[in-house]
């Protein structure tokens, strides 16, 4: 290595380099880890040094060399390149490694605009200082290097023009808290803030992108999802174009109900005009999702959901289709297709699926979300009315037609409508589930815009957290982890503004939150349990009934001090009805796990008291957010021990929690032979959690003759799906042939979309084996 190479330093200046430096940063770096060396990273990196290198460049490099190294053998690496990676990011922020007193760094935020001016107002300068004594930098040398560059990509404040940051994790994290519970007494709340703090700064609690970015700045929407209907006008369908654009500016995934859009040809006006169909309102909303980037920190996306019975639907499925022409095609949104029990019974019937447009058929459309025996009555009746304009398939084409696509594009979901309202928080007679949301684990009453600033329509959002289950020893730990959330939460909602007044009216009614899970692979790989085979049933029974019965505990707890949610009398709780009343008791067949709390206890405060928050669990997909934690993501099973991520700043590699002891553990996901168990998992989820879970189903079409899936399968699945009472099914995954030594280059959802030869056309299906 030549030493007499010249650096140039942050100020201009130019010397000579000085490679005792590098070395002390990398053993630095490296101090406590294994199996890491010291020299190797060193060497890597000096072939990439020229004459006349910036000090920056140096130390990217020694990021890069050290982030190179990280395999299955040496972990550690993601170590020694997240600590290399904090130095630098510190460097940048502060211009130095030592970050600045808490105050001080406020002061100066607030200053530059970057900062929500509140922050200086609510508290003293006594209350800093109380702040800082609590607050520990060190734990940044917990991250992974996966995590700080998500980290330095998407959640730290800076400006995203020039690429300056201005603060590091500790400040985000104990600001966040800072901000949530500003409103607190003051006697309280630096209990609650430190309490908060160590939880999300040891990963004990995880928050989503929108807090996490957006918490502490000037911008307040911090709602991950949002819910808008649309009704069958045009002054409602600009609405919920309107809502779509100001949600989407503003960070949030969007889900939208269209199914009220009557069908092509349909009388307007009393037959003064034919109308357009579905496809060019669907392009409308297309162009209003993609019209902002939401800040720079994630892509504008939404979800549109449409009944299975819809007229047009032949032509709805085939949306995302890579055949066609832009003209009959609207690939840029997802979709989420609506069924219900009758649906499926005429499926396994071997009998027709009959087709209308909802404005020719009076009461059907909100009866198949709020009353399934009015549904099926009306249902029939217009089937038997030849004055209604209608068509007939056979159920057995259009569920093979709907499985065609969600396998070709990976991006077709399923919505339950029933299990929906029969199994929810809500009374379907005064406040149904008409939809979900972009990963489908929302499920909230919803109700048309008839115009943009219409407060009788309205909007759902949900504000997300979820529970790092490999982060807890004992499930007594949920009760302080469940306390301390619900709390965050329920002020985030009066804390953030509301752009759209039906979002205002409907998130002060109903106050819903959606609490979920990390790390949910690693928690089975430490109970030597599988996905697979059974063994995990009882372990998850006991453990998603804690995280619901301590939700809950939480809420009641709440509205004691600060009262009910107003629209509580909407919600079935209210009638005494909980969870462990309404699930599908079919799942009693595959978990006889007994209930471990004082339900009838709860029951009771809930009637006396009433629930701060109409719901409280939810099971997002958290891609993103859980590799800050360096966790298995969501409920998901690994592809591989390394799991490659991609994102702006290159492929990110993260290794499994302790892969080293728990390796053998670890189910991955092409080494699950079907998905029934990992169905069942979800089912016995779904038992306790109020609204629903982004569930995924995964294919290896090397495992069947041809290379292809046998369509009965498919089929099979929706069906064991439907009947243990899954109320929405989200990506389908299937194998496409890369290695997964993981170096598996694929990350859940955003594969290469499947040929349509992996899927084999099956009429064996409609043969009336599944009883659901």
């Amino acid at each position: 290595m030549n030493n007499n190479l010249l650096v140039t330093k942050r100020s201009g200046e130019k010397e000579p380099i000085d490679l005792d430096k590098i070395h002390k940063v990398i053993t630095w770096a490296a101090k406590g880890l294994n199996n890491v060396s010291v020299s190797q990273v060193e060497i890597k990196a000096h072939i990439q040094f020229y004459d006349g290198i910036r000090t920056s460049d140096i130390h990217e490099t020694l990021i890069k060399s050290a982030a190179d190294l990280i395999s299955k053998d040496s972990p550690d690496y993601q170590y020694l390149a997240a600590r290399l990676a904090i130095f630098h990011l510190r460097k940048k922020a502060y211009g130095q490694f030592e970050p600045p007193r808490l105050y001080q760094h406020v002061a100066r935020m607030v200053d530059m605009g970057k900062y929500d001016r509140h922050l200086l107002e609510d508290y003293s300068v006594e209350e800093y200082e109380q702040m800082e004594d609590f607050l520990d930098h060190w734990r940044d040398m917990n991250f992974s290097y996966a995590a700080v560059k998500q980290l330095e990509g998407k959640y730290l404040v800076q400006n995203r023009v020039t690429g300056e940051i201005y603060e590091s994790a500790q400040f985000l994290y104990i600001l966040v808290a800072a901000c949530l519970f500003a409103n607190y007494p003051k006697e309280t709340r630096m209990s609650y803030i430190r309490r908060f703090y160590d939880a999300v700064s040891q990963f004990k609690i995880s928050l989503p992108t929108p807090i996490m970015s957006g918490v502490r700045t000037p911008t307040r929407q911090f709602s991950s999802c949002v819910l808008i209907e649309c009704g069958d006008s045009l002054d409602s369908i600009n609405a919920t174009a309107s809502a779509i654009v100001k949600y989407v500016s503003q960070r949030a995934g969007i889900g939208i109900n269209a199914g009220r859009i009557r069908a092509l040809g349909s009388p307007i006006r009393g037959g003064e005009a034919f109308h357009t169909g579905c496809l060019p309102f669907y392009k409308y909303f297309q162009t209003a999702v993609k019209s902002c980037s939401q800040g720079g920190v994630r892509g504008g996306a939404a979800t549109l959901f449409y009944p299975l019975w819809h007229l047009e639907v032949e032509s709805l499925l085939v949306l995302k289709n890579n055949r066609g022409v832009e003209e009959n095609r609207v690939r840029h949104l997802d979709y989420g297709v609506q069924f219900n029990k009758l649906m499926y019974q005429r499926l396994i019937k071997d009998e027709h699926i009959t087709l209308f447009s909802p404005s020719d058929v009076p009461g059907l459309y909100d009866a198949f979300f709020a009353d399934q025996d009015e549904f099926e009555k009306l249902y029939v009746k217009y089937e038997q009315d030849p004055s209604i304009r209608k068509k007939q398939i056979k159920a057995i084409e259009l569920f093979s037609l709907f499985m065609q696509e969600r396998a070709s594009t990976g991006r077709i979901y399923l919505q339950n409508v029933d299990h929906c309202n029969t199994h929810s928080p809500f009374d379907a007679k005064v406040a149904p589930v008409r939809q979900s949301n972009l990963c489908l684990e929302i499920a909230l009453p919803t109700k048309p815009l008839e115009h943009v600033n219409d407060e009788n329509g309205e909007i759902a959002l949900c504000t997300l957290s979820a529970f790092n289950l490999g982060a807890i020893d004992s499930l007594d730990e949920l009760e302080e982890m469940a306390d301390l959330t619900v709390r965050a939460l329920d002020s985030l909602l009066d804390y953030q503004d509301y752009p759209v007044p039906a979002a205002l009216n409907a998130t002060m009614g109903r106050r819903t939150l959606g609490v979920g899970v990390i790390n949910f692979a690693y928690y089975l790989a430490k109970h030597g349990v599988r996905y697979s085979d059974g063994s995990a049933n009882g372990l998850v029974h006991r453990a998603f009934e804690a995280i619901q019965y301590h939700l809950l505990k939480a809420s009641v707890g709440l509205a004691r001090e600060k009262g009910a949610c107003p629209k509580f009398n909407e919600t079935t709780y209210a009638k005494g009805l909980l969870p462990i009343d309404t699930y599908k008791k079919d799942l009693d067949s595959i978990c006889s796990e007994p209930l471990q709390y004082d339900w009838d206890s709860l029951r009771e405060e809930i009637k006396q008291y009433g629930l701060r928050n109409s719901t409280l669990s939810a099971l997002m997909p958290s891609e993103t957010s859980s590799q800050i934690s360096n966790a298995t993501n969501g409920i998901e099973p690994p592809r591989g021990h390394i799991s490659v991520k991609s994102s702006k700043d290159g492929v990110l590699k993260q290794v499994v929690p302790e892969y080293e002891r728990l390796k053998d553990q670890y189910e991955l996901l092409w080494e699950i032979p079907s998905n029934d168990g990992y169905l069942q998992l979800v089912a016995i989820m779904q038992k306790f959690v109020d609204q629903t879970i982004s569930a995924n189903t995964s294919y290896d079409p090397g495992k069947y003759d041809g290379g292809k899936v046998p369509m009965k399968l498919l089929l099979k699945d929706l069906l064991t799906a439907y009947k243990l009472g899954v109320k929405t099914l989200y990506y389908h995954n299937t194998r496409d042939g890369a290695t997964d030594s993981q170096e598996d280059l694929a990350v859940v959802g955003k594969q290469k979309p499947v040929v349509e030869a992996v899927v084999e056309e099956d009429d064996d299906c409609a043969g009336g084996a599944c009883k659901i």
